[in-house]
This record gives structure tokens, sequence and C-alpha cells, in this order.
């Protein structure tokens, strides 16, 4: 049976849309994968595609497939998150603060792009506490190599955070008691520059948050292993020179599992045609924040 799977992977220009459809008959990743290692060329060539992208994000198709959540946590973190109290974010209070959404896709043709320096003087004359950036926003900017994969020739396009605009070095609060897993500097343009991520305990499981775009500050505010608590300082938002070439900003996500990520960065963006499974793996940060919904809209 895992050579028939194997068969009807082999090639596909989808990956993940083939893994899909055989994890629905059952298949399972390790047997698929020793198929098409021991098969011909095509196929040696198709498990080489599929090894170059992170195994933990291929499990969560095949899981979806199978008609489960993405992961494992996702049913306990999003039980756990209904249940509490969250700690603010910001001061002034995000639900509550003057605000304007930053809808990225023409809704506002005067915007400058939030990687045009020219965005910087824009959002100050709008005379808002802060700007948002929506959840589940599909945005043209991400067409660069670096939101593309082997698996799939589909970038990845869709906003798996919440953006919140605001000065250069405002500070960043704990919403969530916590432990500091990663802390990181990833220098890639358009990556996160200095990054935070805090893993926290939900009804028996682990879940984490991510805060990117931050400033020079956060390893002298927190360190790896270090305990968080709610409405703790934990970072200050960066400036465009060590945040990643972005106007001042925290991309704020939540994440139901690491995935393979080991080295203190994780996806901001998922693919259209998976975005049933990212919104499992990378949930709602809203479920946290808890900002009015029509804030987001014009």
């Amino acid at each position: 049976m895992s050579d028939s799977f194997a068969t009807y992977v082999s090639g596909q220009a989808d990956l993940y849309a083939a893994l899909r459809q055989v994890a629905a008959q059952g298949a399972e990743l390790p047997a698929v994968m020793q198929a098409l290692c021991a098969g011909d060329s095509v196929a040696q060539q198709t498990a080489k595609r599929l090894q170059a992208v992170d195994q933990g994000l291929l499990r969560a198709v095949m899981r979806r497939g199978r008609g489960l959540d993405a992961t494992q946590a996702e049913a306990a973190v999003r039980a756990y998150l209904s249940k509490i109290s969250p700690a603010l974010l910001f001061a002034p209070d995000l639900a509550k603060a003057k605000t304007t959404a930053l809808l990225t896709e023409g809704q506002r043709p005067d915007m400058p792009a939030f990687s045009d320096p020219s965005f910087d003087a824009w959002f100050a004359a709008q005379k808002v506490d802060y700007g948002l950036g929506a959840y589940g926003e599909k945005r043209s900017v991400y067409q660069t190599a670096q939101f593309a994969d082997a698996a799939s020739p589909e970038r990845r396009t869709v906003h798996t955070g919440i953006d919140i605009f605001a000065p250069v070095m405002t500070p960043v609060f704990a919403p969530l008691a916590g432990v500091v897993k990663y802390l990181t500097y990833n220098a890639d343009p358009l990556d996160y520059g200095h990054t935070l991520i805090l893993e926290h305990a939900a009804e028996g499981v682990s879940f984490y948050s991510l805060y990117g775009h931050l400033a020079h500050s956060l390893p002298q505010l927190l360190a790896v292993g270090d305990p968080v608590q709610p409405g703790q300082h934990i970072a200050d938002l960066g400036d465009w020179h060590e945040n990643g070439g972005w106007a001042a900003h925290l991309h704020f996500q939540i994440m139901t599992d690491m995935l393979d990520q080991t080295g203190g960065n994780f996806y901001g963006v998922g693919h259209e045609s998976l975005w049933d499974v990212w919104s499992g793996i990378c949930i709602d940060p809203n479920l946290v924040l808890r900002i009015p919904a029509e804030r987001f809209a014009l």
C-alpha cells in the first residue's frame, strides 16, 4: 500500500496536496518517505523535495488529511485561552485606544508598504495610538524566495499573526505567564530582526507566543530560561535597522506547535491553500488580545 501512495505522490508539483490526499486513505509519512527513497529517480527526487521541508508541517498537513486538528495541542490551547484573562500587550489597551486598520491589498491606496521608509510619515499623520494588521490577511508583499519551499510552487502569503504598529521603543508587555524559549536575532531582510518566543503551559500541553521586530533592548530585558509573568515588560519595538527592515511594529503570534523549528524563528505567513492547516498551527492571536473585530476593518 505504501508503494501505491508513493507512486501517487511521486513527481507531483504540489506535494502538500498529494500528501493530504494519501493521508485521507491511511498513509503515514515515514512509510511514504521510505517508499519514495527506494523508488526510481523521480521518486527519489520527490523524497529530496519533501526532506527539504519542515517535517512538522508535513505531519500537520497529513493530520488534516485524516480529518484531525493540525496539531495535537490545538483544541487544548483554544480551550485554555477561552477561560483565562490575559494581561495587556500594550498600554493603553489595544481594545480601547485609537486605532486604524492597515489593510494591504488596495483598500488604502495612499498607504506606503510597511517596508517603505515613507510609511513612517504617513502613519504619523493618521494621529492614532496604534495601527493594526490583520490575522489571516493575504499579502502580496511576500513574493521573495524566503517565502517559498520545495514542496509546492505556491508562496506563503497569508499572515499568521497580528501586527501592531506604534512608535519605536514602545514597550511590549507579556500577556501570559511563560518561560523564555528563544531569544534570537533573525537577520535576513524582511525577517523578524530581534525575536522573542515564550513557552506556555495549557491543559497539560505546551504552546508558544512569538514577538517579532523588536529592539536591541531585548537581550538586556530577558535571557533564555527566564520565567515571565503577565504584565512584565519583555521588549520594545525596534527601528528599521534592527527589526528586519520594516516600519516599527510588533508581529504577535500564537503557535500550538513549533513544528521542527528549533532556531528561534517561525513562519509568519502560511500557504493560502493550506490555511486550514496553518490556522491550527498558528491560531488567531485575538484569542489573547481580544481586540473588537471591527477594529480590523475600515
